[in-house]
């Protein structure tokens, strides 16, 4: 039996989803609506108050002692990015988190860093 890669089974229903309307609209309309579901899933920014950046700060006070490997997750025009690697140093001058991923040295500006996780 032949299997259609665009039919999606949910429950008893077999359906192709958008890929049966596609035909209808104008390349306007499939532009204009791709856009949307761009912008539906963007994140706003977190608010951290106090607390959390004092929570923020403790982490990575301690996994640049313990020189373990950290997830970093920095906000960025709405979305999410995630960095692993070992935090290097604070770069205090210019406001950057240093880490360190395979031998490379990559730089995450402190203003749009969210959270950090130990990964042990």
């Amino acid at each position: 039996m032949k299997r259609n890669k665009y039919l999606k089974t949910v429950g008893d229903i077999k359906d192709r989803g958008r890929i049966k309307w596609t035909a209808l609209m104008l390349p306007e309309h499939v532009e204009m609506i791709r856009e949307w579901y761009e912008q539906d899933e963007r994140v706003p920014k977190p608010d951290l108050n106090e607390f959390d950046l004092q929570l923020l700060q403790e982490e990575m006070d301690i996994a640049l002692k313990r020189q373990c490997e950290v997830l970093i997750h920095s906000w960025e025009d709405g979305i999410i990015h995630k960095h692993r690697g070992t935090i290097e140093g604070i770069d205090a001058r210019s406001r950057m988190l240093i880490y360190e991923k395979s031998d490379e040295k990559h730089r995450v500006p402190m203003d749009k860093v969210v959270s950090i996780e130990m990964v042990d």
